[in-house]
């Protein structure tokens, strides 16, 4: 009988082994292998269920491990589905096994889900594999993905109430043995998922679980997560219509770090200055954004984008903003008229779009207010209407 070091598993728990097994797998593995091939698929899975128990109750994981990944593969291998998801289930509910070579298992099938070309097989192979792996920490990993994978299928077939469903299950930012950009991947894709279902609420709440300071590394792959993650934070916002914390939004993106020898980055980095300084002006005044409007028209990079430089300037001001004058000078290029390729698109055609442009009058008539208190103690109706460019009958909310 020999004896080997204490096995370490996932949960902090060790299991001394008592026996090892190696070499007898490596006679008996390979003979029952050939068995299944040459005759009887039954035969050899009794065999390796013996060995099982074996190498299970003397502690030997890898060996334990060798056996089941062997045991799923001779049922994949001779197309017996029913049997791989009865074999999984079987195995992975033994009293004492081992739980590194449950993960094995688990890990090893994970990899026949693409190889099945029936999409009946595959929810089946995943159900089961969510089963055995529910509730179990040392494979949370394996059952995220799975989950992930199952929440895209139901996507596909444009269930998307489902599949936003499956993946609010996952609890990722717990998950200890999970790379921090793949768990960020993961929380992205549910706040995607609740955006398509138009549950804004749970979105606002997901989002709240990445730290952004996760977002400061220059990585490439860390960088297109907290591009895709400001996106989604700019159709939550749009929705709620939060123009300050979209402007934020756009001017996170525009610190990322950027080639500058690529036309296209840069194109980009004018998209997003254009985008911010536009929603900058739909924002309602208050000291944030007054103190935001500032500091946005003494960057050097506003040189760059000169129309919406100007167009900020004429509210930091104090002078009335003519609303005549100014859809002269500034709506072809704000509607994209005038360089339908320079457009941020945030005044476009569509319902959302003319709304918009009315929240930039609005914006116009507050500021002009603002200066006539400053000059005016008293003024007649008539007078006030004419430098507000608005009717005598017009009703303030």
């Amino acid at each position: 009988m020999l004896e080997k070091d204490p096995v370490p598993l996932g949960t902090g728990e060790v299991v001394k082994m008592e026996v090892d097994y190696s070499k007898t797998c490596d006679e008996k593995i390979p003979e029952l292998e050939a068995l299944a091939k040459s005759s009887s698929l039954e035969e050899a899975l009794e065999g390796l269920t013996v060995l099982e128990k074996q190498t299970r109750t003397g502690g030997d994981m890898i060996s334990t491990g060798r056996v089941l990944i062997s045991v799923v593969q001779l049922c994949f291998q001779a197309k017996k589905y029913d049997l791989l998801n009865e074999q999984i289930s079987t195995f992975a509910k033994r009293r004492g096994q081992l739980k590194q070579a449950v993960v094995k298992m688990v890990q090893e099938v994970c990899k026949y889900i693409d190889e099945l070309s029936n999409k009946i097989l595959q929810y089946q192979l995943i159900e089961t594999l969510r089963g055995v792996t529910e509730g179990k920490i040392y494979v949370e990993v394996e059952r995220a993905r799975l989950t992930h994978r199952f929440a895209k299928m139901k996507e596909e077939e444009g269930d998307i109430t489902t599949a936003a469903t499956i993946l609010q299950e996952l609890q990722v930012e717990t998950y200890g043995s999970m790379e921090k950009i793949e768990k960020v991947g993961l929380i992205l894709e549910q706040m995607r998922l609740c955006l398509a279902k138009q549950d804004y609420i749970r979105t606002q709440i997901i989002s709240k679980k990445i730290n952004v300071k996760f977002f400061d590394s220059s990585e490439q792959e860390i960088q297109s997560l907290k591009s895709k993650f400001y996106k989604l934070m700019i159709q939550l916002d749009q929705h709620d219509g939060n123009f300050l914390s979209i402007c934020r939004h756009f001017r996170a993106m525009i610190q990322s770090p950027l080639d500058e020898g690529n036309v296209a980055n840069q194109e980009n980095f004018k998209h997003f200055q254009r985008s911010a300084a536009v929603y900058l002006a739909l924002s309602p005044y208050d000291n944030e954004q007054s103190d935001l409007l500032y500091r946005m028209l003494e960057e050097k990079s506003m040189e760059d984008i000169p129309t919406y430089k100007s167009l900020l300037q004429l509210f930091k001001n104090q002078e009335l903003i003519h609303w005549q004058q100014f859809c002269q000078e500034y709506e072809a290029e704000l509607k994209g008229q005038r360089n339908p390729e320079a457009s941020t698109g945030i005044f476009d055609i569509s319902e959302g779009g003319n709304k918009r442009w009315e929240n930039l009058k609005d914006r116009v008539v507050e500021h002009n207010i603002r200066i006539m208190a400053k000059y005016y103690t008293r003024v007649t109706l008539e007078r006030m209407s004419l430098l507000l460019d608005l009717s005598k009958d017009v009703r303030f909310a």
